[in-house]
């Protein structure tokens, strides 16, 4: 079993802010358009070298994405900014009618996703929009889990061909993957492997599954633990081999348990290789005000409940 540490951690957000930077300096087709949030949203260094690429919108989501789409008749690769819960739920209808219906090479890009948004509450925080975004045909979404595959993933996304929902949050969290990665989009990552369970995690849930796949082994349960990144395109060739040796599996995600990662493994499952799964997610509920540690402890999100979790699903197993 492999073992990982890191020396250092970072919010996800600035890792989008340092790929999109980078992406601009490779590519002079790529704009930015912010909602009155470049500092949450870390655009601030996109901003300041390329200030004839960058658009402030203002608090007006809606147009900033029919913008976007108007650009990229003119061949701009746009990358919008804004939080999750305003760059989907507010924005839905013109996402489906100007970007998706007509495959536009829009790149959505949203900050303080899911529950570690902490204090602001239920009204900010958003656990649907994973479920949202994946079911707009042609639509691809990534969740990356720490700065340096946030960062990697939004170098990557400039270069793919239509529209892109790039997930992040505002949370601190453990930098573990190569700084110098090449994303691929809908290439899961495997972790570590192992013969009893198989763990697919996805955002910051990822280094959390890590630590109970440390745990479980001291507990004599060797998990592989796959880090899916893109949750469309789902990577089916990695879940459908890693199911197929394990033999039961659990879905980890900072998002409502409905319409999640969980739920398109378990579609994939329920057509080829009906399997026992638990969800560790967020029980088709709202959020609340707290901060991030306290919310996701209360919502069962920890290591622990992963451990549970993989507990529960064994026994089914050998039922």
């Amino acid at each position: 079993m492999k073992k990982y540490t890191y020396t250092d951690k970072k919010d996800t957000r600035s890792g989008f802010g340092a790929g999109l930077l980078e992406a601009a300096q490779r590519n002079e087709q790529v704009v930015g358009l912010c909602a009155d949030l470049i500092g949450s949203l870390k655009m601030d260094a996109f901003k300041k070298e390329f200030p004839q690429r960058f658009f402030q919108v203002g608090i007006a989501e809606a147009n900033m994405m029919g913008i976007a789409a108007g650009m990229t008749i003119g061949g701009k690769i746009p990358f919008t900014g804004t939080f999750a819960n305003f760059s989907t739920g507010r924005v839905y209808d013109q996402i489906r009618q100007s970007i998706a219906y007509s495959n536009k090479n829009v790149k959505i890009c949203a900050s303080h996703a899911g529950l570690t948004l902490g204090e602001d509450g239920a009204t900010h925080q958003i656990l649907e929009d994973i479920g949202l975004m994946k079911m707009l045909p042609g639509m691809t979404v990534i969740n990356p889990c720490d700065y340096n595959q946030t960062k990697a993933a939004t170098i990557a996304i400039a270069e793919h061909a239509g529209p892109v929902y790039l997930r992040f949050g505002r949370p601190v969290v453990p930098i573990f993957t190569d700084p110098n990665q090449k994303f691929e989009i809908g290439k899961a990552w495997i972790i570590n492997e192992g013969a009893d369970v198989s763990i697919f995690a996805t955002g910051h849930l990822v280094w959390k599954a890590i630590q109970a796949g440390e745990k479980l082994a001291d507990m004599g349960i060797y998990a592989d633990i796959i880090n899916i990144h893109t949750i469309k395109p789902l990577d089916e060739q990695a879940v459908l081999q890693s199911v197929r040796k394990t033999g039961c599996i659990i879905t980890a995600e900072e998002h409502n348990r409905i319409g999640g990662l969980g739920d398109s493994i378990a579609q994939l499952l329920a057509r080829t290789n009906p399997t026992p799964q638990e969800y560790v997610a967020v029980n088709d509920t709202f959020g609340e005000s707290g901060t991030p540690d306290q919310l996701m402890k209360k919502y069962s999100l920890e290591t622990d409940d992963i451990i549970a979790a993989v507990q529960r699903v064994i026994a089914r197993k050998n039922k």
